[in-house]
């Protein structure tokens, strides 16, 4: 049977309820009747890339966050989480005032074998760090992690990065600087202009500062993209764009062992720690992943056992899954398992705060941005977009970070239908000729362009947007893209309106007010807001240590982005992953993204429930 028909098949037995049988007859692949350790499971958005400096969507940063090594890492059963070392041989030394930081790399860490080696076994070593930290400068690049690294203030840096452009000659990475020096083959001393007491978290399963070897991006140049090499538990094998992505197990990885410290009380983390302890890493021999951006064939290929790990239910598909928030019967009975966490993330509208129409400061721009925020219902879109799994956002700040407050109420979670028409009308967004929709106060055809993709969850937004769009008198039009083009576009501010979401990379939500901060326009602040007095605030805020002070500041950003809307803060979603039984382990980190190396297949199984 083609691929079409088999869905439709599927989709009808489903509807029927004739499907779970037929699903559990389907046998594991090849590799895994054969004892090899698989893990198969889908994204749900296309990859870009695997140069950590260059790529900036979280699908990308999964796979090389499995591949190249960062100094520190989380605890990965520990919650909400605790820093340990992984390339570092211990946690480093830090300085009274918080502005140097001593790290040393733990001897006998390889990169995985790679022709730019010339048959060479090559060492990871401190400059390594120093020299992929350096490429984040690149001007060639245009690394949308480079504020990351501003934010940092590590000393010497953007110097280097303005030479680069003032001159318009290669970047230079052989020059010695202050902020980050190789003390000898395994010691790197990072320098900042000013003091940061949560530097740390820059340097914790974050690829972006993570370990790369000069001869590898030398060797590769402009292809530099498709050839990932890395110290990590995993390699690449074979990719096919969009579509396939196929990561091996690194022979060549050190001797990595399992250990955690959960939380005391925590019954789940302490029986996966005994079970696991001692255990080296990685446990599995390979991950097969399957871009599927439709919500409908991903979940019904884990349904008929095409995927062992289900990463976040599809929306629509919640009431099957978990009817009143347990596992339904038909499933359970297979021993499939649900993990439902509250996600560290928030979901944005982004308005294009450059864009001629719904862009710029003055009272009539922000009015129309406001009106548009007031006349959405976000818990209708709770209800019938998300099926209940998400809360309403009242400011940018993901929960479980520093600075998100669940006592406080904003504008963001108002529904205002008569309010937001008022705001229309007295700042001038009149229908005039009595055809049904406002226009612009100078007479001009107001029509606002949401740039959208193609699958289920987006649709279904859209048509609630459009709703709230039209019973304000607001014409909209739709422009579809995959979810990388249209990342292309708002970074280099070519849009009107587009929805995205922001997952906390730390555990500081600083990082999310990023997305206003006028000095990272083109990169992570996708709205090109640029207000004076959230910049001074937000570089205030990395030297203050945390507390009351540093809570009022994040308190006064939220009022700022409420009153001046370059984003429609909406909801923070609950995420939900299934599993067969088989796949043993899994538990969805709040922060960081590795954590293949953490689970096993249980073949043994797989080959019972195949029988």
């Amino acid at each position: 049977m083609k691929r079409r028909q088999l869905t439709q098949a599927m989709a009808a037995a489903w509807a029927t309820g004739a499907l779970p049988s037929l699903a559990a007859q389907a046998a594991p692949d090849a590799a895994a009747a054969s004892g090899e350790k698989v893990l198969r499971y889908a994204f749900q958005v296309a990859e870009t890339g695997f140069d950590p400096v260059q790529i900036s969507d979280i699908y990308s940063r999964i796979v090389t966050s499995h591949i190249f090594d960062a100094m520190l890492t989380y605890d990965y059963l520990a919650r909400p989480f605790k820093l340990v070392p992984l390339a570092a041989a211990a946690m480093p030394e830090v300085s009274e005032d918080f502005r140097t930081f001593t790290f040393r790399v733990k001897p006998g860490i390889y990169f995985a074998d790679d022709p730019a080696f010339k048959g060479k076994r090559r060492e990871l070593v401190a400059e390594d760090f120093a020299y992929g930290m350096k490429r984040v400068y690149d001007p060639r690049l245009k690394s949308p992690s480079q504020a990351v690294l501003e934010n940092e203030g590590i000393i010497g840096l953007q110097d280097l990065y303005d030479e680069a452009v003032r001159t318009k000659k290669p970047f230079d990475y052989d020059r010695k600087i202050e902020g980050l020096q190789a003390l000898d083959r395994y010691t790197l001393r990072v320098r900042l202009r000013e003091s940061r007491p949560r530097h740390l978290y820059s340097w914790a399963a974050r690829d972006v500062l993570c370990a790369v070897a000069r001869e590898v991006v030398e060797a590769y140049g402009d292809r530099i993209m498709d050839h990932p090499v890395g110290t990590g538990p995993f390699q690449l094998a074979e990719w096919r764009r969009s579509s396939r992505i196929v990561l091996v197990r690194n022979p060549g990885y050190r001797e990595h062992l399992y250990d955690a410290e959960p939380n005391a009380d925590d019954a789940e983390g302490q029986a996966l720690l005994q079970h696991f302890k001692g255990r080296r890493l990685p446990m599995v021999d390979r991950i097969e992943i399957a871009i599927v951006e439709q919500s409908q064939p991903r979940w019904l290929s884990f349904i008929n056992g095409e995927q062992d790990l289900l990463e976040r239910v599809p929306t629509e598909f919640i009431d099957q899954a978990i009817p009143g928030g347990k596992v339904a019967p038909n499933l359970a009975k297979r021993g499939i398992k649900a993990y439902r966490v509250a996600s560290a993330d928030v979901t944005l509208m982004v308005f294009n705060m450059e864009d001629p129409l719904v862009g710029g400061y003055t009272p009539e721009k922000v009015a129309l941005r406001r009106a548009m925020v007031l006349g959405n219902d976000v818990d209708r879109e709770i209800r019938i977009a998300w099926r209940g799994q998400a809360i309403p956002a009242q400011t940018i700040v993901p929960p479980l970070t520093e600075g998100y407050r669940a006592d406080v109420r904003t504008e963001m979670s108002t529904y205002d239908l008569a309010r937001a028409r008022a705001l229309l009308d007295m700042y001038g967004y009149l229908d005039r000729d009595g055809d049904g929709w406002r226009e612009l106060p100078d007479g001009k055809p107001l029509v606002l362009e949401l740039s959208t993709q193609s699958d289920q969850l987006s649709r279904s937004r859209d048509e609630l947007w459009k709703k709230s769009m039209d019973a304000l008198g607001l014409r909209m039009v739709l422009k579809t893209a995959q979810w990388p083009e249209n990342l292309k576009s708002a970074r280099s501010g070519k849009f009107m309106l587009w929805r995205v979401g922001s997952s906390a990379a730390t555990p500081d939500g600083h990082g999310a007010l990023e997305r206003a901060y006028g000095g990272s326009i083109g990169k992570g602040n996708l709205s090109r807001f640029k207000l004076a007095e959230f910049d001074k605030l937000y570089d205030r805020m990395k030297m203050l240590p945390s507390g009351a002070e540093r809570q009022a500041l994040f308190d006064r950003t939220a009022q700022l982005m409420t009153a001046y809307v370059p984003y429609r803060v909406a909801v923070h979603r609950i995420l939900t992953d299934m599993g067969y039984p088989w796949v043993i382990g899994y538990r969805r980190p709040p922060f960081w993204l590795d954590w293949w190396q953490y689970v096993d297949i249980d073949t043994a199984l797989q080959k019972k429930v195949a029988a």
